[in-house]
């Protein structure tokens, strides 16, 4: 990722105004403990897998990643600011499944989803809100109670 003082200024001041929500430090339900908890990944680095149509500039869709697939990904993350050199050396660095994996195996966490998500991060979070619903219930029906967010 580019540093804002590596950037465009014009680009810089657009980032520098954009609000910033503001996130509770608590959860606001409470869960079962870690250890049983089953976990997918939601990446915003526009990840699709080979051969699937890549995002487009503001694209308000989101792609299914299953767990067998992963070693077929693609960055498809439009921003002429977005490195991927990080991705290429290792996919762990935006989409971490191997390291997901590693701490189910030693019983830190419960298991690993069967399904994971991308969407396309350069895109206006309230253009996501009906693909965030659609997650919403694919997480449900996959028994996911924890969500790991990668933003990039």
């Amino acid at each position: 990722m580019v540093r804002l003082t590596e950037t465009f200024e014009g680009l810089a001041n657009t980032l520098r105004g954009m609000e910033t929500p503001a996130n509770p430090d608590t959860p606001l339900i409470d869960g079962p403990p870690l250890a049983n908890r089953r976990v997918a990944i939601i990446s915003t680095a526009g990840l699709t897998r080979i051969g699937d149509r890549p995002f487009g500039m503001g694209g308000d869709e989101y792609r299914v990643i299953p767990t067998e697939a992963a070693d077929d990904l693609m960055v498809t993350h439009l921003s002429t600011n977005f490195d991927r050199t990080g991705f290429a050396l290792d996919t762990n660095v935006m989409f971490p499944l191997d390291r997901l994996n590693e701490m189910a195996a030693a019983g830190i966490i419960g298991s690993v989803a069967d399904y994971h998500y991308s969407v396309m991060g350069a895109t206006d979070p309230k253009d996501l809100k009906q693909s965030a619903d659609q997650i919403a219930g694919l997480l449900k029906q996959d028994n996911v109670d924890a969500v790991l967010l990668v933003p990039v």
